[in-house]
């Protein structure tokens, strides 16, 4: 659900006019619609009230200031994966201490600033993560909290790239080796156990996946407990999907109620962890048609936004719907829309059936708001787009279009060289 509209032929965020906003800031520009997240963010969390939980917002979906202080006023925390992510949380105005950081590369500095700023927890990924976190605590004299991250090798059912939850990725601890190491912790006084955490993956449109890892992580849990561990928070991660195409992810209330059927026996708080679910169909990419071009069979509509700054049909062969800011009676024909970056995957739809396109119309990338900006690049020296908020009536810059001078700021040419 999201409150990208047409009124009289005409898309509107809200009660806003694209092409207004496009007009006073140009293409490639990203568009997040306030009153959607708001609505996304409520309808989550409210599924949830019958159990203690904290929602802690993906920060890595999107990082934009204005959307994290945006939901951060809703009352949510952030879920961080860098010390860049954490302190855009702080700056949000998000407390420290509804804070948790996730994540397998932490660096030293970064658990060290992150103890100091007070974080609610640490989401651990490995044996040596957590006996570096012992020997940093210790340093600085504080006790560090934190929850063991479990790789359950569940299958998430979703593309290879954004499933982390089997023994073939990246993440976690395996299940066999979770309660050796809280014993261990244990011993080091500096170490604070209070939680247990999993995250299997992300655009994951069954619920299933996340029972199963949740009944795993219940046998922890209780084999935990019986150990003499007193553990409050147990962290389900994110990953719950959302419709890109013809995809029917279940509605967050349907998420919530298998989950809360598991967890209503033990004695916690549930952290969960969204991101997607909550911004994903809350931004769009408007884009500007460039040129047309026929080679052969084969028709190009060529626009201005590239695969630098929406990289997701390109990693992923993700699908995003496309739709022109301005309706017409068009007859419709099949074209690929592509951009201006000099590699063949610079593509954001192939073979599409859309309404004829002339240099200069608008076209709305949708499902644009997460993974989004974030993964955007400066390939072939291509400038960073800007980013809008729309709220009701009206719509704030909330970042600057890049400019020549900032991609090369920090490079420095040798006197030699000159």
């Amino acid at each position: 659900m999201h409150y990208f509209t047409y009124h009289l032929n005409e898309l509107y965020c809200e009660e806003v006019p694209v092409k207004e906003i496009v007009n006073k800031f140009g293409t490639p520009i990203y568009i997040y619609s306030a009153r959607t997240i708001r609505r996304h963010f409520s309808v989550f969390s409210a599924s949830f009230k019958e159990v203690e939980h904290l929602v802690c917002y993906s920060v890595k979906a999107n990082s934009n200031l204005a959307v994290l202080a945006l939901l951060g006023k809703e009352g949510a925390g952030a879920d961080v994966v860098s010390v860049g992510e954490l302190v855009r949380a702080l700056k949000a105005g998000i407390p420290a201490s509804k804070i948790v950081y996730s994540g397998v590369g932490k660096r030293p500095d970064e658990i060290e600033l992150a103890l100091k700023a007070g974080i609610l927890m640490f989401n651990v990924e490995s044996l040596e993560e957590l006996e570096c976190l012992g020997e940093i605590a210790k340093s600085v004299g504080i006790k560090a909290p934190f929850a063991l991250r479990v790789n359950p090798n569940v299958d998430p059912k979703t593309h290879p790239y954004i499933s982390t939850g089997l023994k073939k990725n990246k993440f976690g601890i395996p299940e066999e080796e979770v309660i050796d190491a809280y014993l261990k912790a244990k011993k080091n006084p500096y170490l604070l156990p209070i939680g247990l955490d999993a995250h299997i993956g992300s655009q994951i449109t069954d619920v299933s996946p996340f029972v199963s890892a949740l009944r795993r992580l219940k046998a922890i849990w209780n084999e935990l407990t019986r150990l003499g561990f007193e553990l409050r928070y147990l962290d389900l991660g994110g990953g719950l999907g959302i419709p890109y195409a013809d995809e029917e992810p279940p509605p967050p209330e349907e998420y919530a109620r298998a989950i809360i059927e598991e967890v209503k026996p033990l004695d916690c708080t549930l952290i969960l962890e969204p991101g997607r679910v909550i911004v994903g169909n809350a931004g769009i990419l408007v884009t500007r048609v460039l040129y047309r071009k026929t080679n052969g069979d084969k028709k190009f509509v060529i626009v201005d936004a590239g695969m630098n700054d929406l990289i997701r049909p390109a990693l992923y062969q993700a699908y995003h719907k496309i739709q022109p800011v301005k309706l017409t009676t068009s007859e419709e024909e099949v074209v690929d829309v592509v951009g201006p970056v000099c590699e063949s995957g610079d593509f954001f739809a192939r073979d599409r059936k859309l309404p004829r396109l002339e240099r200069g119309d608008l076209l709305a990338i949708m499902s644009a708001g997460a993974y989004g900006f974030v993964m955007s690049s400066n390939y072939n020296s291509r400038c960073r787009a800007a980013e809008v908020l729309v709220d009701g009536e009206t719509f704030y810059l909330v970042r600057k279009r890049e400019t020549i001078d900032d991609l090369i700021s920090l490079e420095i040419i040798p006197d030699y060289l000159k």
